[in-house]
Formats: C-alpha cells, structure tokens, sequence
C-alpha cells in the first residue's frame, strides 16, 4: 500500500447473550454469546490476508472479546479506546420486550421530544466527534497500513453518515450495519476518499437474535 493511503476499518462486535433483550448499552457485564464468538473468529479469518498493524476495540466486553481473535491473528494486542464505546442513553437497563410498555409511562416521554438529537441520548455530532478523533489516531498509528477498530451499531453508522454528507437523524431500521460488519475507511493522507462495506459473517446472521430497534444494545 501506498505510504500515503492508510485504511481504517470500524466493526462492529458480534451477538452478544441478552436473553432478557436488555438495553444494555454501557452496562459492564454483557459478553458475546457462543454466536458471537464464532462471528469474532469468521471475522479474524477473512481479513487475515490484509495489512492490519494496529488493532483497538471499545472498552465494552463485547467490544474487546471480538476484538481478540483478530488481534491473535496478527500477533497484536488489543488496545482500548474509550472514544470507541457505545453512544449514551437514559434507557440503559431497561427491557423492550413487546407489550411490557416501558415507552408508553408518562416518565419516558419527555426523552422521546428530539429525535433529531436525539433527546434520550448522546447528541450524534459528539458521536461524530469522537469517533473521528478514534479513527485519526488509528491512521497515524496504521500510516501506510491497515487498522481495525471494534464498536457499536450506533457510533459506526454515525460516523459513516457524517463521511458521506447524510443527515445524522435517522430511523435505526435503516442502518447498514449488521453484526460482525465492516465498514472500511481509506484514507489518502488525512483525507478520507472512500468508504466501503461488507459482512463477513453474513451466513451466520439468520441465527442471531438480537433485535434491530433503537432500543436495542448495539
């Protein structure tokens, strides 16, 4: 690869075991499932013939555990990016399940006002912000060469939005952004000049069950 072109790949953790189908955003606790770390490795094989120097992931759990595999394949170690980690939200803890009405009590509605911020969490720019910050650091790092990033549905698409001129709000049934994607960054200096997609562990997606709602850990 050209000194000048460095590639910076964002993805996203694998399933992970929340059988009570918990928000469980920043919550500690939340490891990837059986599911989940047989994506971890799909994944570590199929970029195994790539240039990646650097690798970094979340502080989550999930994160670091998905991480691992690919980090092993390259003799690397795992480092930890707190700018990685999973967007904030007042709903962390609580459960979705249909029928349970969590969005339907008089004390939830006022974090439901903004969409467009969105109210019941983190703002996207300050996503935007600090995921670049992350993946700007991983390029000098990588310069020359390929980085791996581990994070969160949520803070990916964000990012990916902003890069390519969407609007930042968004109906998160929309996001392209599946467990165990990449979504690729190349870099020509400091300049992004283009962004790719792909599923390694598409094969394994019919079997997961984790729910695709905004409501729903990413």
């Amino acid at each position: 690869m050209s000194e000048s072109r460095t590639v910076v790949h964002l993805l996203r953790h694998g399933e992970v075991d929340n059988p009570r189908k918990v928000l469980y955003g920043r919550l500690p606790g939340y490891h990837l499932s059986e599911l989940g770390r047989e994506m971890a490795g799909r994944v570590a094989e199929v970029v195994a013939p790539r240039d990646i120097v650097h690798v970094t992931a979340s502080p989550l759990e999930r994160a670091q555990e998905t991480a691992g595999p690919i980090a092993d394949k390259f003799g690397l170690t795992v480092g930890r990016d707190e700018r990685l980690i999973e967007a904030a939200n007042v709903f962390e803890g609580m459960t979705f399940g249909v029928g349970d009405g969590s969005l339907r009590r008089p004390g939830s509605w006022k974090h439901l006002r903004n969409p467009l911020r969105p109210s019941w969490g983190e703002p996207y720019r300050a996503i935007v912000v600090r995921m670049l910050a992350a993946m700007a650091d991983a390029r000098t790092a990588a310069e020359g060469h390929e980085a791996l990033l581990v994070s969160h549905q949520l803070p990916i698409w964000t990012v990916r939005s902003y890069v390519e001129g969407r609007r930042l709000w968004h109906d998160p049934r929309r996001r392209q952004c599946t467990l165990a994607s990449l979504t690729t960054f190349t870099y020509d200096g400091d300049r992004i000049v283009s962004v790719d997609y792909s599923e390694p562990a598409a094969d394994l997606l019919p079997t997961a069950v984790t729910g695709r709602k905004f409501v729903a850990g990413a």
